[in-house]
């Protein structure tokens, strides 16, 4: 008999630890329709977007008034973030500006025309009920007399409220500004034109036959 209540207090312990209804999983996803700016990227290829480990895992994460940036495992994301965020970034920019902008590996046959690299230090819903988004994006242009750009973002949005959907929705927001500041080349920083003859590798220099000795 106690084996029997024993092996079906397990059984019922199991159930509810599979139970999926009690984990709730959220989507970045920016409103559609918002500012339209005019193409200043043509093709790019997004790389993977860097993320901070703490909003690279699956859990939704926030930081409370200690200071501690904490987590649910019954609050994940739908997606990986990383992933999510590079596609979604990719596909924001593309839609505000008619821009080809599409995360690696590249697709197409045709190279595009420049990379872009984005660096997040700080994603994280404050304690101070604001979500900052901050870090540095780099737009690199290949061909000669090119823009490269160099410059940093901080984006601040309002959570509105408590708990991990209002996280979602600010995440969203954030994304969807940044997404709008690299369109149109914006934020601190500086450009830097790519030079038209570019300097030699390392490797062809060494290639090089030595000069003749003198005398010889």
């Amino acid at each position: 008999m106690r084996l029997t209540l024993a092996l079906a207090a397990c059984l019922a312990l199991l159930g509810a630890c599979s139970n999926g209804e009690k984990t709730a999983r959220y989507l970045i996803d920016p409103p559609s329709g918002g500012q339209r700016v005019a193409d200043r990227l043509g093709t790019a290829e997004l790389k993977d977007v860097s993320l901070p480990e703490y909003a690279s895992g699956g859990e939704v994460s926030w930081q409370t008034a200690d200071g501690a940036v904490r987590s649910n495992t019954k609050q994940l994301w739908a997606d990986n973030p990383q992933r999510a965020f590079t596609l979604t970034l990719a596909r924001t920019i593309s839609d505000m500006s008619g821009a080809t902008v599409i995360a690696e590996p590249w697709p197409l046959s045709e190279p595009p025309r420049r990379t872009l690299e984005v660096r997040v230090e700080k994603a994280l819903a404050q304690a101070d009920g604001v979500y900052r988004l901050s870090g540095r994006y780099f737009v690199g242009d290949s061909a000669s007399g090119g823009a490269n750009q160099a410059r940093s973002f901080d984006i601040s949005v309002p959570l509105g409220d408590e708990g991990p959907a209002a996280i979602a929705r600010a995440q969203s927001l954030a994304i969807a500004q940044l997404a709008g500041q690299i369109a149109t080349l914006s934020g601190p920083g500086r450009s830097i034109r790519t030079s038209a003859t570019p300097m030699p590798r390392i490797d062809d220099i060494f290639s090089q036959p030595l000069p003749p000795l003198e005398g010889s």
